[in-house]
């Protein structure tokens, strides 16, 4: 499909040209840019889905610390990776990335994939995360879509539309990812996007795929955090009826009422599935 450009309130050259000129205004001197690493920008991307800007700066750094190559990443402990990881939010990020360069360690000579359909095939890895990588790491051209570029094309093309699904967006994306400069070009879209939302303007909002995030407090996702978080913090291994009485009472601490056994059971069942635990007699095993 191409990008009708007639259709959008911008031409190519103009929305181009506009892109360069915010994008250049509201740059950021992030720590994880101008480098490549084709790893240590993975890294950042995942961490970056769903957490601020400010937070991943503090974990960004110590990660990469302990944790400096796809090898030494393969080969940590998931407890260590996990422990790690809290405060960022959405740990099964952690172990898809861990996941990942276990790949990478044992079919690719300790390796990244240099190519975007190589990426894509990494465990937890998506369009975004792989265009990126491309992007950044290799500056490549891949049509790189996620949040804050999506505001921009959304805010400059689409002013006056609600409901505008991504597979109308993907053909404007693609075509401006054809560039000589793709690292400098995303970064652009990046910080322009996150200028609007700055702003006080969140053009996102009228993507027909945009849903408000539920609040955590209370949450199963709470729940499910605060009991990695207590199976970590006991590496000989807690009961799992031990485990919820801690939680629990760490929960209502912040007036938040109590999971039933149904919910119980099926949060301690899923974080054994995904591999955030295991049982040893009886015992959850971090």
């Amino acid at each position: 499909m191409e990008a009708e450009w007639g259709k959008a309130a911008l031409g190519r050259d103009a929305f181009v040209e506009e892109v360069w000129w915010q994008g250049n205004a509201a740059y950021r001197d992030l720590p994880w840019r101008n480098i490549d690493d084709p790893y240590a920008v993975l890294v950042s991307e995942v961490m970056l889905q769903q957490t601020q800007v400010a937070r991943v700066m503090n974990y960004w750094p110590r990660f990469l610390g302990a944790f400096p190559t796809v090898d030494a990443l393969a080969a940590a402990a998931t407890s260590d990776v996990l422990e790690l990881w809290q405060g960022l939010g959405y740990n099964r990020r952690a172990l898809l990335l861990k996941r990942a360069a276990e790949h990478c360690s044992d079919e690719l000579e300790g390796t990244m994939p240099r190519t975007y359909e190589g990426l894509l095939a990494l465990p937890g890895v998506g369009p975004a995360t792989a265009a990126g990588v491309c992007a950044f790491a290799y500056q490549k051209s891949a049509p790189y879509l996620e949040t804050n570029v999506r505001s921009v094309f959304l805010h400059l093309l689409f002013p006056d539309e609600d409901q505008v699904p991504d597979k109308r967006l993907a053909p404007y994306v693609a075509d401006c990812a054809r560039t000589e400069e793709p690292r400098g070009w995303n970064y652009a879209l990046l910080d322009f996007g996150a200028q609007l939302k700055a702003g006080g303007e969140n053009p996102s909002r009228r993507s027909a795929g945009y849903s408000r995030q539920s609040p955590f407090v209370g949450s199963p996702r709470q729940k499910r955090a605060t009991m990695v978080r207590c199976v970590l913090g006991h590496p000989e291994g807690i009961a799992p009826a031990r485990a919820w009485q801690m939680v629990e009472k760490e929960l209502a601490a912040q007036g938040v009422e109590p999971a039933d056994e149904g919910l119980r059971q099926s949060i301690v069942l899923q974080l054994l599935q995904e591999g955030f635990f295991r049982e040893e007699d009886g015992l959850l095993v971090p």
